[in-house]
């Protein structure tokens, strides 16, 4: 395995998935931003081939134990994905970085387990052709159209609980029995919250998230609901359903992950305690599953699950997301880049809360109407820098 983004929230639940299990996994690579020290506890403790910091200065001073290699430079992310003894790529990194190595990895045939939003929001186009070649290759190398692999998601594996819980339900199902998907959220801090509320919102009431224990960045989006809208876009590409036929329900307690609806009104549902390390777990070792250091749920002390229409007048970032996957994978690709700089800035004070969805529009309606061709790893790569140029200016 190769863990990309080790040192973030999701990497760091990762290598203690890894370590819990240390005769399922062999860690041959590890990259992180600058988190050093994480990095070097980490190394210590999984004993990898290589490891890559982003920042080269840091790097050269690691303390690693004997044997492990640092690489460096701007390839690194894809040379530690397509390594020869690597199978499964675990991609926890954030931001459209990460979209090169995800689809090197798929081109080399290797699994990737991905909790990186950008890689399906702004290149799902790019990533799900790769995904669906290689699950044929796999039915036909085996001849079992049911063999775990012979799916683009034996390939591509979602780590967000969300899209780990749709996963989970459609295993075994047929493609055309799907009527809807119904994507849950917690509503976030600010469920009950009125207009006037949110306009005088402050970054640490935002961060107070009141079941889920995640990043900054993640948490601020739950808050606006912008992470659903993009979810959304995630579930269109991942499980080739339309926009149309995707929902968003808030489910304030957080154990109904997300559900799916069939044709004949049957609707099959995941339940689990909130803990990231259950989806990882499951997209490390399906279709096989391990004892957890996850608890399982108390239906009893649980006592009764909510469940109410999301409301896209308060929270206008759903809305937008919505619309941006609808307009393709321009504005998509507009969107996620705007709420990476919208989120920073609303967390330094230079934006207010109100001012995340603004800038969002914003940008989807700058930069999502251009060029009607799909574009390319290169093409996505520049829109990013120029939205997040327009973004960082914004008032």
């Amino acid at each position: 395995m190769a863990v990309l983004g080790s040192g973030g929230s999701i990497g760091r639940q990762t290598v203690d998935v890894l370590l819990r299990n240390p005769a399922a996994f062999r860690v041959v690579a590890l990259a992180t931003g600058s988190q050093a020290r994480i990095l070097e506890e980490q190394a210590r403790a999984l004993k990898p081939a290589a490891v890559a910091l982003a920042v080269d200065r840091a790097a050269t001073r690691l303390d690693l134990p004997a044997g492990t290699e640092v690489v460096g430079g701007p390839d690194a992310l894809t040379g530690l994905a397509t390594r020869p003894d690597v199978d499964l790529v675990v991609v926890a990194t954030g931001g459209l970085v990460a979209l090169r190595s995800v689809l090197a990895a798929l081109e080399a045939g290797k699994i990737v387990a991905t909790a990186n939003k950008e890689t399906l929001v702004a290149g799902g186009h790019l990533v799900m052709p790769l995904a669906r070649r290689l699950a044929a290759g796999a039915g036909d190398a085996t001849g079992d159209a049911h063999h775990p692999l012979a799916s683009p998601l034996g390939w591509l594996r979602p780590i967000d609980s969300e899209h780990s819980a749709i996963w989970q339900c459609l295993v075994g199902e047929e493609h055309a029995a799907i009527e809807r998907l119904l994507l849950t959220a917690s509503g976030g801090p600010f469920l009950n919250a009125t207009v006037a509320d949110l306009a005088t919102v402050t970054p640490e009431a935002a961060l107070r998230h009141p079941t889920w224990r995640m990043g900054a960045k993640i948490t601020i989006d739950s808050a606006t609901l912008a992470n659903k809208g993009l979810e959304i876009i995630e579930a269109r590409w991942l499980y080739d359903v339309p926009i149309r036929d995707i929902s968003v329900v808030i489910h304030p307690q957080s154990v109904v992950h997300s559900a799916v609806q069939f044709v004949d009104g049957s609707i099959k549902a995941q339940l689990g305690t909130p803990d990231m390390r259950l989806p990882i777990q499951y997209a490390l070792t399906y279709p096989d599953r391990l004892a957890s250091p996850a608890s399982a749920v108390d239906l009893i002390a649980a006592g009764h699950l909510d469940f109410r229409a999301a409301d896209e007048e308060r929270f206008p970032c759903l809305r937008i997301a919505r619309d941006a996957g609808l307009a393709g994978p321009r504005a998509s690709a507009a969107l996620i880049s705007a709420d990476e700089v919208a989120v920073t800035r609303f967390l330094a004070g230079s934006l207010d809360f109100n001012g995340i969805p603004r800038l969002l529009g914003a940008a989807v309606e700058r930069f999502g109407a251009a060029d009607p061709a799909e574009p390319g790893l290169e093409q996505l790569i520049a829109l990013d820098a120029e939205v997040h140029s327009f973004a960082e200016t914004y008032r």
